[in-house]
């Protein structure tokens, strides 16, 4: 047998095999399904993985952009008149974060830390001078204090006789530094001297820069991987009591700094935030790539804020039955020390339009005001995030407040905030690494495949080529006796020898000779 025929059954085996065993790796999901558990395995919260230092020091920058909003017909609006306000910023910090306190703690299958902040300011990335900038806006304090006296009409009408008398008003008119982190208020001042518990110094940020929100203990995820930085408790609570429903003090999902790897499309992701007292959630909005990275891009939807008349599941986030906002607020005055305060999306985006109509000045647009977080799927890294809120406070008519009583029920902005990070080049290089070691693992069988049809494809070659060897020597002995007669005129017959010999078994020899040419 030839080489060539042993090469043919050679190839076929070979090629057969390698798609037989490709397919079928694929179709069990081998490969992949290793690859999956290598990540279950390392991406954990516990000394020596992947994620752990990354999780306690985040390398890439976090911005904090604040943006106020300046009213800027003050006098018609207490006699009155719509608001008109204009929107001024950004004030541009660099966000500095770190876990402190890190310790492992029930038999090391959670993680306990405090989420420690700083802020330094930027000014090349700022508007102005937030020493020097002046915002005309709510006074906060005051309608805080007039809240909580309207109740009793006597001492309402003894403070307002003393804020004419202070000229403190509704309304103030502050540096930009003193809303954002702290101002000693005459009004609070006079409030502490009856009571001490009572807060002097009011601020936005006030008691943020370079402090905690409390402890928060953190799920592993050694013992199933979708509780990967899930929250089990904050300052030593695994439910909170601001709400009226078990449901609305749920404390639900991540502190927004970490997501379980292997994400899928239909998932929700939950967030505990602090800042708004409660957990929300985030849906699937597109595919999305940032710095070459494919990720998930989640954000959260119209019902997360919805009234509970369009998402009964909110009612527990009404105050009280009377104190029931409507769809893109959140009364959040049961954290926030009763101060009247309202939370929304930016220009009361994604909020009914009334709220956004009543305010001069409000543009919500989709692209500049909404919140979202852009995870990579096969990790759940965060590769793109913009977290947005607004701070409002709920005015209307106080009784015993006569520069009131010509203000109706508004939701009146304040200030927003845009807290955005972008991943680093160089977490950028390291997850490209990991996803390209992930994808050749995972798609293994499909190589194979690849392989196989290669060898395939030899085959049909190797195959062809020896069917038409196969028929070049069968046409080959097919014409020979054709070549032979056509030749005959080029040859002669001659005697061996100049007598011919005969004999007596063979009969006559005769020697043929090429035909001598004519012109020789």
């Amino acid at each position: 047998m030839t080489r060539r025929s042993c090469a043919i059954p050679a190839v076929g085996v070979i090629a057969g095999v390698l798609l037989v065993a490709g397919f079928g790796l694929f179709v069990s999901q081998v490969f992949r399904n290793i690859m999956h558990n290598r990540l279950k395995k390392e991406i954990v919260l516990v000394e020596g993985s992947r994620v752990f230092e990354s999780w306690k020091r985040p390398p890439p920058p976090v911005y904090m952009e604040f943006f106020f909003f300046n009213i800027t017909n003050l006098d018609e609006f207490l006699a009155g008149a719509k608001p008109e306000v204009k929107q001024i910023g950004p004030y541009t910090y660099r966000e500095y974060r770190y876990k402190d306190n890190v310790s492992m703690v029930a038999d090391g299958l959670k993680v306990s830390a405090y989420n420690t902040k700083s802020f330094v300011f930027l000014r090349e990335k700022s508007v102005g001078d937030p020493d020097v900038d002046n915002i005309t806006t709510v006074n906060i304090p005051a309608w805080a204090v007039m809240n909580k006296l309207k109740d009793s009409f006597w001492k309402a009408s003894l403070l307002s006789m003393w804020m004419t008398s202070a000229n403190i008003g509704p309304f103030t008119t502050r540096t930009v530094d003193e809303l954002l982190w702290g101002y000693e208020d005459p009004l609070l001042l006079r409030v502490s001297s009856s009571n001490p518990e009572v807060e002097t110094v009011f601020g936005l940020m006030y008691k943020k820069n370079g402090s905690n929100n409390g402890e928060f203990v953190y799920h592993t995820g050694q013992q199933n991987y979708l509780d990967y930085g899930r929250v089990e408790t904050w300052k030593g609570q695994s439910k909170l009591t601001f709400w009226t429903s078990e449901q609305s003090n749920s404390i639900n999902g991540s502190d927004g700094s970490a997501f379980h790897p292997l994400l899928t499309k239909d998932e929700r992701i939950y967030i505990f935030t602090p800042d708004l007292c409660r957990s929300i959630y985030m849906e699937f909005e597109k595919d999305v790539e940032v710095k070459g990275i494919p990720a998930y891009r989640f954000t959260p939807p119209r019902s997360v804020l919805a009234s509970k008349e369009e998402n009964p599941a909110n009612e527990g986030f009404c105050v009280s039955p009377q104190e029931c906002l409507g769809t893109g607020l959140l009364k959040v005055s049961p954290c926030r020390k009763g101060a009247p305060i309202v939370a929304s999306f930016p220009h009361f985006h994604l909020a009914e339009d009334s709220y956004a109509s009543a305010i001069g000045g409000m543009s919500p647009q989709r692209e500049h005001h909404q919140t979202f977080l852009d995870l990579n799927p096969t990790t759940g890294v965060i590769v793109r995030a913009n977290k947005r809120a607004q701070v409002n406070v709920l005015l209307n008519r106080v009784n015993g407040f006569p520069k009131t009583r010509d203000i109706s029920e508004t939701v009146f902005p304040v200030m927003f905030l845009n807290e955005s990070v972008v991943i680093d080049d160089v977490s950028v290089a390291r997850l490209q690494k990991l996803l390209l070691i992930a994808a050749l693992v995972s798609n293994f069988p499909l190589i194979i495949v690849g392989l196989g049809a290669i060898m395939l494809a030899v085959l049909i070659v190797l195959l062809i080529r020896d069917r038409k060897k196969k028929n070049e020597v069968k046409r080959i002995a097919f014409t020979k006796p054709l070549y032979a007669t056509s030749n005959e005129d080029d040859t002669s017959y001659s005697p061996v020898s100049a007598k011919e010999k005969e004999d007596p078994q063979n009969g006559t020899y005769i020697g043929l000779t090429p035909k001598a040419d004519p012109q020789d």
